[in-house]
C-alpha cells in the first residue's frame, strides 16, 4: 500500500481528496484539510515533487530573470519568492551578468517546459526577440517594456520624480542636479521628461551639465559630488537620485567635503529602503513588495487557473533631513 492510500485510509477519505489537499485545490473544506495534513504530520509524509507536477502538468516552477542582484532587486525577489511559495511555486534565479546568451537560456527554459512562467527584473536581449517566447508561457516584467507582448507591472515613475521635484521646489530650491540610472531606460526617460517639464513649468534653468548617467551604487554617488565640485563656482542647490543608494554615496562624500545639507545640498534618494530610513534620507516610496505580488497575479490566469486582482499602487514622498 503506498503511503498516499494509507494516509486515505486513515483519515476515512477518498485518494482523490488526498490529492486535492496535495495540490491545494480550494475543493476541499476547512476541517478535511486540516485534519489529512494533521495525519501527514503525523506519519512526517513529504510529496514527491515531480509526482504532483506530472499530475499537474506544470513544473512548478518561475524562472526570474536579471542581470544583477543588489539590495533593490532584492526586495523584489523576496516578496515574489513569498507569494509564489504561497501557490507551492518555486522560483529559479537566472542572473545574466548582462550577457544575452546567457539570458536566454531563460527563455530556452520557457520554451523547454523546464519553467511554467519567467518574470523578467532586468534584460539586455532586444525585446522583439524575447516576445517570440510569449507562445511557450506567461512572461511579466518589471523592468518597463516597450513591447505589448510582454506585460509590465512597473510604474511610471515619471510620477514618483515629480512628487520629489515639486517638494524641492516648495522648499525653494531652484538649482536642481539628477543623478540618473541606465540611459536607455524607460524609467529614465521618463524621469528626464519630468524634470524638464517641471523646470520649464516654474521658469527655472534646466542645465544639462548637472545631469549625471549611469550612477547606479555608492560609489558613483560619492564620484558625482567630487565631479560637481570641480565647477564650485556653479554648484547646485539639490540633486535627485537614481535610487537610494546613490543619494547614501551623495550624503557621505558631502560631509566628507565639509558640506552641510540640506543647506548647500539637499539630496533625495528614490525607493524609501531601510538604508535611507537609518540614514535619513528624503526619499519617494516605491511600493516593490506591490509590484512584485502584481507580477505573480498576472501570471495566475495561467499558473493557477485564475484572475487574481491587482493591488491599485502609487508613490508617496517620505520627507526627512536631507531636505
Amino acid at each position: 500500500m503506498s503511503n498516499l492510500d494509507q494516509i486515505a485510509k486513515l483519515a476515512g477519505f477518498s485518494k482523490a481528496t488526498v490529492s486535492r489537499v496535495l495540490n491545494q485545490s480550494p475543493h476541499v473544506s476547512h476541517e478535511t484539510r486540516t485534519k489529512i495534513l494533521k495525519i501527514m504530520q503525523e506519519m512526517d509524509y513529504v510529496p514527491n515533487r515531480n509526482a504532483i507536477s506530472l499530475s499537474k502538468g506544470q513544473t512548478l516552477q518561475i524562472g526570474i530573470i536579471t542581470s544583477t542582484i543588489n539590495e533593490i532587486v532584492l526586495a523584489f525577489l523576496d516578496s515574489f519568492v513569498e507569494i509564489a511559495g504561497q501557490y507551492s511555486f518555486q522560483t529559479i534565479i537566472y542572473t545574466s551578468g548582462e550577457d544575452k546568451k546567457k539570458e536566454l537560456q531563460a527563455f530556452e527554459d520557457l520554451k523547454r517546459k523546464r519553467v511554467d512562467a519567467l518574470v523578467i527584473i532586468s534584460c539586455v536581449n532586444d525585446t522583439d526577440l524575447l516576445s517570440t517566447y510569449c507562445k511557450y508561457g506567461p512572461i511579466v516584467s518589471w523592468q518597463r517594456m516597450e513591447h505589448t507582448d510582454i506585460h509590465s507591472v512597473a510604474m511610471d515613475q515619471y510620477e514618483g520624480y515629480m512628487l520629489a521635484l515639486q517638494h524641492l521646489i516648495q522648499k525653494g530650491y531652484t538649482r536642481i542636479a539628477n543623478a540618473f540610472g541606465r540611459p536607455s531606460s524607460i524609467n529614465t526617460q521618463s524621469r528626464q521628461r519630468a524634470y524638464e517639464h517641471i523646470m520649464s513649468e516654474h521658469n527655472l534653468p534646466i542645465l544639462q551639465h548637472w545631469n549625471h548617467s549611469s550612477i547606479y551604487n555608492i560609489r558613483d554617488g560619492e564620484q558625482v559630488v567630487r565631479d560637481l565640485l570641480q565647477r564650485r563656482d556653479e554648484f547646485p542647490e539639490a540633486i535627485l537620485c537614481a535610487n537610494d543608494y546613490v543619494a547614501v554615496g551623495i550624503l557621505c562624500e558631502a560631509r566628507r567635503q565639509s558640506l552641510s545639507v540640506p543647506e548647500d545640498l539637499a539630496i533625495i534618494g528614490f525607493d524609501n529602503t531601510e538604508l535611507a530610513h537609518t540614514m535619513g534620507i528624503t526619499t519617494v516610496q516605491n511600493p516593490i513588495m506591490g509590484q512584485a505580488q502584481n507580477a505573480f497575479f498576472m501570471l495566475s490566469p495561467q499558473l493557477i487557473g485564475r484572475q487574481m486582482e491587482l493591488h491599485s499602487l502609487e508613490y508617496s514622498l517620505i520627507e526627512r533631513t536631507t531636505t
